[in-house]
């Protein structure tokens, strides 16, 4: 894993609205051009990228949830990591807990960030749950969307043996709990779980404001996709430990879906498992 390096390739941009601040992280073909203006100038970047991909991570993440994929991505798409608010470095709104309540400052977010165009978003997990329930509020602000292993469709099957933390954990004790959360909740293959994805998992964990998430076992994006005007898509892993039994119901549940591609031998992350087949994935429809 190289974030230092990936992140460096990047744009920050910090947006202050009266709730607090938004940090994006931007890659563009045009960036080099960029890097001498400033960072608030959101204006002169969004002119310059008019075919802008928002990217939206998962619950307990960052911009660095598309660690692996944001590079590919801009070589054909501007591409617009958003920490969303109450994760990251992005400010956590007074009163908001969980996604349904951050869908009004998500969308002024979109927005001020794109001149009120549509664009195209593709969202993991807790940030494709919100992405959603925006896509069917305000409809005129997603052109399409992309769903990655989404939450909030009534389909979860039985508890994930995951663990919580102790006051008296040492820090190696803490990762070991790391390690287990990932093998059991976001990855199918042990492997996958390095020391510098618990480095990011730890980091990421230590960040989130929005602990106390409740909706995602219900089926409240499932009935806010009644609303949803734009084309929709669904990329799911095989192994995603979300559907463990309930994985084929997915398009029953969203018949609103033009496609839904499952990638073999990946876990709920699938876009970090399996960098290349998601690609292979979603590329065709980040052409339309």
């Amino acid at each position: 894993m190289e974030i230092s390096r990936v992140e460096a390739q990047s744009q920050c941009i910090v947006q202050p609205y009266a709730w607090g601040d938004a940090v994006w992280h931007v890659w563009s073909a045009r960036q080099s051009a960029q890097q001498g203006a400033e960072a608030s100038n959101i204006e002169a970047t969004s002119n310059a990228t008019p075919r802008a991909l928002v990217l939206l991570h998962g619950g307990s993440g960052s911009w660095t949830h598309w660690l692996r994929n944001v590079e590919h991505l801009a070589q054909h798409r501007a591409v617009w990591a958003l920490d969303i608010p109450g994760f990251g470095d992005s400010s956590l709104p007074s009163g908001v807990s969980d996604a349904d309540g951050l869908v009004p400052y998500l969308a002024e977010i979109l927005a001020h960030s794109f001149n009120g165009k549509a664009v195209d978003v593709m969202g993991f997990s807790f940030g494709g749950m919100t992405a959603g329930l925006v896509a069917a509020e305000y409809p005129n602000l997603i052109r399409q969307l992309i769903l990655v292993g989404v939450p909030g469709l009534g389909l979860f099957g039985k508890e994930l043996p995951i663990r919580g933390m102790t006051p008296d954990m040492d820090e190696e004790a803490q990762r070991k709990v790391h390690r287990h959360n990932l093998n059991a909740m976001m990855f199918a293959h042990p492997d996958s779980v390095t020391r510098e994805v618990i480095d990011l998992q730890q980091t990421n964990v230590a960040r989130d404001r929005l602990r106390r998430r409740r909706i995602a076992r219900t089926d409240v994006l499932a009935r806010a996709s009644t609303h949803w005007t734009c084309p929709v898509h669904g990329v799911w892993g095989a192994c995603d430990a979300l559907y463990q039994d309930t994985l084929p119901q997915v398009p029953t549940v969203l018949p609103q879906m033009s496609s839904f591609h499952v990638v073999p031998e990946a876990g709920h992350w699938v876009m970090f498992e399996r960098p290349d087949e998601f690609h292979a994935a979603v590329d065709p429809l980040l052409q339309c």
